[in-house]
């Protein structure tokens, strides 16, 4: 039986961190917590504290290593006898990934350098509240933007619905059920809509995202009963959250399939999106780019385009189109 994963008393990477030989036994496993170098592997053998192998973090950092939600192969290190406060096993191997959520690295350096938020994930959940913090739709935009040219679904939570959603909120809820997407409105307070965003999470690896303060820990609490997530509040100042989740982890859950709990995004920037590829992110605009003039319409300023003669018939929403140049310009 593995020991329960605790912080270890080597840093990685230095003169004593571990190596493992090739003959010490090897299990794959899925990376369910990721701090400071040092990571929870779930495998058969059961729940792992790992770092990772020094030829590993030296090949393809521009992908961001190891990130949760990866799943990686780790060899076995030998434990002495009540020996706790070690590391279990070496990461030396991250399998392939199925998707990731990237996004630019928040700050100057952002244009040079990306951070991935989270791999493998089957449905990405923007989560915002109505009011308290004003939802930023142009965010939620880009969320669904980059999922879209990952191919992975996504589902939209809007909270805080007992303080009451203004009427831009509530034509926003609208506009993004008519394209497609499932919106579920809900309140901690009253549990509507509680059931239906279980529901959503069932059986999937879904990935709940969204800027701090809008209550993603509290709904994941109220969603899986025995998380326990610290929870916070918003700054009365600012009207901005403050950060609760500190560490990205991956949650089971009870009606199957696993969460992830992501700190709080105040920034999505696209990383290295071919501008010509943009428009695939937009559901809506889909079916129209075959009836352009131009087979490499930008859908700004030429003549002849069928989107933006949607978005003047008001077939497209023009918040969205909005959103859609604003990332291209970006791009």
């Amino acid at each position: 039986m593995s020991r329960p994963p605790q912080r270890p008393a080597r840093r990685p990477g230095g003169l004593g961190a571990p190596e493992p030989s090739d003959d010490q036994p090897r299990v794959t496993g899925k990376v369910v917590r990721a701090q400071s170098g040092f990571y929870e592997v779930d495998t058969p053998d059961g729940r792992l504290t790992a770092v990772l192998r020094g030829r590993l973090k030296k090949a393809r950092r521009a992908e961001g290593l190891v990130v949760l939600g990866d799943d990686v192969r780790v060899a076995l290190l030998p434990q002495a006898e009540g020996d706790s406060g070690h590391v279990d096993a070496v990461i030396d191997e991250r399998l392939p990934r199925r998707t990731v959520l990237v996004r630019r690295a928040p700050g100057a350096k952002g244009a040079w350098s990306q951070d991935v938020v989270v791999a493998n994930i089957d449905q990405l959940v923007p989560t915002f509240s109505v009011r308290d913090p004003e939802p930023s739709l142009r965010m939620l935009d880009r969320f669904l933007a980059l999922a879209e040219m990952d191919h992975v679904a996504s589902a939209i939570v809007f909270t805080k619905l007992d303080l009451g959603a203004p009427p831009a909120v509530v034509e926003a809820m609208r506009e993004y059920a008519r394209i497609g997407y499932p919106v579920i409105g809900c309140s901690l307070a009253t549990g509507e809509g509680i059931a239906e965003v279980r529901a959503q999470l069932a059986g999937r690896v879904s990935a709940v995202v969204g800027p701090s303060g809008v209550g993603k820990s509290s709904l994941l609490n109220q969603v899986e009963p025995g998380l326990d997530l610290k929870v916070g509040d918003v700054s009365e100042a600012l009207h901005k959250g403050r950060h609760t989740t500190r560490v990205g982890v991956l949650h089971a859950l009870s009606t199957g399939g696993l969460v992830a709990d992501t700190p709080g995004l105040r920034e999505i920037g696209i990383w290295q999106v071919n501008p010509a590829d943009l428009e695939l992110g937009f559901v809506e605009f889909r079916p129209l780019l075959d009836a352009c003039r131009f087979s490499n319409c930008s859908h700004i300023h030429e003549p002849g385009c069928a989107v933006r003669a949607a978005v003047a018939d008001g077939t497209i929403w023009r918040a969205r189109y909005e959103s859609y140049a604003a990332m291209l310009n970006d791009a």
